[in-house]
């Protein structure tokens, strides 16, 4: 059996030791622990950046780091498995103790907890930070981090806990937000990123790429039992039922997520990839 090297991090020269015995390397370790340092970074199948991106990860996610050369990391990501290449520059190997993750689709960072200083950085939600201390201004609180800098109190909540179990209505915050093949965050998403983000703020977890998702995220079911918070599948596509007709999804047609009537979707979408796949109710 071939393992799926977007889960298995493995090369001719370079494997897991964790592979051992599983696949043919010249040489096997144990990966080093780091973590994203950056607001998101695309995790690539090769090390070079005019590639395209396979996924992307989020700050303060972990990740186990197998390699280093020529300004690259090849990673695993800890929280789905995923394996690629990033920019060495996005990690640290200094890892805080994470205390908090962004709820809101984007919420800004400022040098001090003051919302009329300028904004330093742009978080996307699902993002992890660590929180050291709080303040007030204005009427506003704030979460401090260890290097000065501040985000809206409001924005964020304890690592889990979530706003909701509702993974629909979290999907449905990122209406509008650009379509982006291999995005997962709220500056841009694709059709299987907004389902894994979605479950994953409301802590469950789920496979990344649409394929995984359709081979094993749940329990399969008939179109005809179609409800809201069913995923449906193509070849190559996935989407959200926002309720037994509505289909909610990240899609190449408008180039956003968007909400779609569901046998206009299938007649739509037929033409590039037939007609849908399967069926599927994520785990309660």
């Amino acid at each position: 059996m071939t393992l799926d090297r977007r889960l298995h991090a493995y090369r001719e020269d370079l494997a897991d030791k964790a592979l051992q015995g599983q696949v043919t390397a010249a040489r096997f370790v144990v990966g080093d622990p780091a973590s994203i340092a950056v607001p998101v970074v695309g995790l690539r199948p090769k090390p070079d950046a005019a590639g395209g991106i396979d996924t992307e990860l989020l700050h303060g996610e972990d990740v186990v780091v197998f390699d280093r050369a020529a300004g690259w990391a090849w990673v695993q990501a800890k929280s789905d498995g995923y394996v690629g290449y990033l920019p060495e520059s996005a990690l640290t190997d200094v890892m805080e103790p994470l205390t908090h993750h962004v709820i809101v689709p984007r919420t800004f960072l400022y040098p001090g907890p003051d919302l009329r200083f300028p904004v330093s950085a742009v978080f996307s939600m699902g993002s992890r930070i660590a929180v050291i201390g709080e303040a007030e201004t204005r009427g506003t609180r704030y979460f401090l981090l260890s290097d000065g800098r501040a985000v809206v109190a409001a924005h964020c909540l304890p690592l889990g806990t979530y706003a909701t179990d509702d993974y629909v209505a979290i999907a449905a915050r990122f209406l509008e937000t650009p379509y982006l093949w291999g995005g997962r965050s709220g500056f841009g998403i694709d059709c299987s990123g907004l389902v894994q983000l979605a479950l994953q703020m409301t802590g469950r977890s789920a496979p990344r790429d649409s394929d995984m998702q359709a081979s094993g995220l749940g329990d399969a079911i008939e179109r005809s039992d179609l409800r809201r918070g069913d995923l449906v599948f193509w070849k190559g596509h996935a989407g959200i039922m926002s309720d037994d007709r509505t289909l909610l999804h990240a899609n190449g047609h408008t180039m956003t997520v968007a909400l779609e009537d569901f046998e206009a979707a299938v007649k739509r979408i037929g033409w590039l990839y037939e007609m849908p796949t399967g069926y599927r109710r994520p785990v309660a």
